[in-house]
């Protein structure tokens, strides 16, 4: 198993470990999205989290989920990939996936310390209320301006599109 494959966790092994490392004194870092298409903000995201404790987990959107929340055509890159593409991020220590809508109950059964989201997401984080009743702080990232998937898709669309 490569080396980057092996944080790849199931969610009750992943919660068993953030106890561990919480236990030792770890500060345990939560974040969650769809990751699809990675780019550079996602990148600057996801170091910002990884500097707000000393452990950072990212829960991705399994497919079913982002279609859901994205439309049937997403997402461009399936779960498994995606993950793989998280793992390989050296600011990234476990990676798990949800099924749900939202990651409220996986941020239940892994209590971090810390929730992280970005600053466009302030009017809602989805597991707000599990983490500040441990004591814990949700902190909202900025976002790195004109970095989107959806304009990465449409720029994509626009140069490669049909008939083209």
């Amino acid at each position: 198993m490569r080396e980057a494959e092996k944080k790849i966790r199931a969610r009750p092994a992943l919660a068993q470990e953030c106890a561990r490392l919480r236990a030792a004194g770890k500060k345990i870092v939560f974040t969650n999205g769809c990751f699809d298409l990675m780019h550079a903000g996602h990148a600057t995201y996801l170091e910002f989290a990884r500097a707000q404790g000393d452990v950072l987990v990212v829960g991705l959107n399994t497919d079913a989920s982002v279609r859901r929340y994205k439309g049937e055509k997403r997402p461009i890159v399936d779960e498994r990939n995606r993950a793989r593409m998280m793992a390989a991020l050296e600011c990234v220590d476990f990676v798990t996936w949800f099924d749900e809508d939202e990651p409220k109950e996986l941020i239940a059964e892994l209590q971090p310390d810390v929730l992280v989201k970005a600053e466009d997401w302030a009017h809602y984080v989805s597991g707000r209320d599990v983490v500040e009743a441990r004591g814990g702080k949700v902190v909202l990232a900025p976002m790195v301006a004109g970095l989107s998937t959806t304009k990465l898709i449409e720029k994509i669309v626009q140069a490669y599109g049909a008939g083209k």
